[in-house]
């Protein structure tokens, strides 16, 4: 699988770890970078690398990393057809997946560690699409929603 990686300047601190991680589990990596805690950045910015290289098919997935996750997921839920998720627990990172087709993992590295990071990287990049009935009417809802709003 193609996996595309970015932080901010908060979330560099778990970047090479994850690229390692990522690369280590037999993916493709698409390094989106930056790697310099000291070269201000904004998460926005990543959202957009990550959602960019999914939408023209360079990644079929994606790890974007900030201070607390939480912007980067706000950020990447913008853009149409990206089912961001910050998750700090296992469960989520792969029930995002398997139920909700999520595409992105946004994490938090002032939250969490690189070993958490890393087992959250596994499970979301371990997991697929259940494709059951009652998860494709869901994601048809939120397609609506996203062409309503």
């Amino acid at each position: 699988m193609k996996v595309a990686v970015a932080a901010d300047h908060a979330g560099s601190i778990l970047l090479t770890s994850v690229v390692e991680e990522v690369g280590r589990l037999g993916h493709e990596v698409l390094d989106l970078g930056i790697h310099d805690p000291e070269t201000p950045d904004d998460y926005p910015d990543r959202a957009a690398d990550i959602a960019a290289a999914l939408k023209e098919g360079r990644a079929e997935r994606g790890v974007l990393i900030c201070g607390s996750g939480v912007g980067a997921s706000v950020a990447a839920n913008k853009v149409r057809g990206i089912r961001a998720a910050l998750c700090h627990d296992t469960y989520s990172a792969h029930q995002g997946v398997e139920h909700d087709e999520m595409n992105v993992l946004c994490l938090g590295s002032r939250v969490i560690g690189v070993e958490l990071a890393l087992e959250l990287v596994r499970a979301f990049l371990g997991a697929e699409f259940s494709g059951e009935d009652r998860h494709r009417r869901r994601l048809k809802k939120i397609a609506v929603m996203e062409s309503e709003f």
